[in-house]
């Protein structure tokens, strides 16, 4: 069975946890999962500093894995934000994709689309991000309520009862055509108030699974071999090897 590294790159275990139990559960009998945790960073990526941390992490932790013998046919970077999404492609040797990007494809099939998340500070790094992938005339608007992500996923009676109201707005507000509900703790949550949402409710992490599977199945395969090219100095004996 091919198999699917999904690099979380933050600190946070639980959040590690969660992306295992969804995407192993969605790609049961198509692919292996496999679920790694940043060895560094912060708990939960809710700003610039953190974000540019990760990115180091996401890389890391690719490099770390590949020391130690993993093999993977594509890659996942579970955190809806992509850190780390343009440098891993250049190296890794396998397709890479990440949570906001397949999110956006799958909603911008159905027009334009609205995005909801938490934490306020995600929506300037989004636009930037939908900007970079060619998504910015697709992104109709980000609404962002105020608990982060690790918030709302300690609280999720709450959370399901703030985040579908968001969407509702969120739909109506930016008159858009899909609402993505992102990010990497909220996983599953989408599937419990869709029906109340007047337009197709988009689940960043099986958005994610979605992209894998047909990654794999398209045999998207990069030209280069794994390495960045690098003589690096002062990083992790794994990243220095990889170069």
């Amino acid at each position: 069975m091919k198999r699917l590294l999904v690099i979380n790159p933050n600190t946070s275990a639980s959040v590690s946890a969660l992306l295992q139990q969804h995407l192993q559960k969605q790609l049961e009998g198509t692919l292996a999962v496999h679920t790694l945790t940043a060895r560094f960073g912060a708990p939960y990526i809710a700003s610039e500093a953190t974000y540019a941390v990760a990115q180091h992490a996401v890389l890391d932790a690719w490099a770390s894995a590949h020391a130690h013998g993993e093999r993977p046919d594509a890659i996942l970077i579970g955190c809806f934000g992509d850190p780390g999404l343009f440098a891993l492609r250049d190296g890794a040797g396998v397709p890479v994709g990440g949570l906001a990007e397949a999110a956006f494809a799958t909603a911008a099939r159905h027009g334009r689309f609205a995005v909801v998340t938490g934490g306020e500070r995600w929506r300037p790094m989004l636009e930037r991000l939908a900007s970079s992938l060619g998504f910015s005339a697709s992104l109709a608007g980000i609404h962002t309520v105020a608990p982060s992500g690790a918030q709302l996923a300690q609280d999720p009676v709450g959370a399901r009862s703030l985040l579908a109201e968001a969407c509702r707005e969120a739909a109506t507000r930016f008159q858009a055509q899909a609402v993505i509900l992102g990010g990497a703790g909220l996983a599953g949550m989408a599937g419990d108030f869709a029906a109340s949402v007047p337009v197709p409710l988009i689940d960043s992490v099986s958005a994610g699974g979605q992209w894998a599977l047909e990654a794999v199945r398209g045999g998207e395969t990069p030209a280069t071999p794994p390495g960045f090219g690098v003589a690096w100095q002062n990083v992790s004996w794994e990243l220095e090897s990889l170069g």
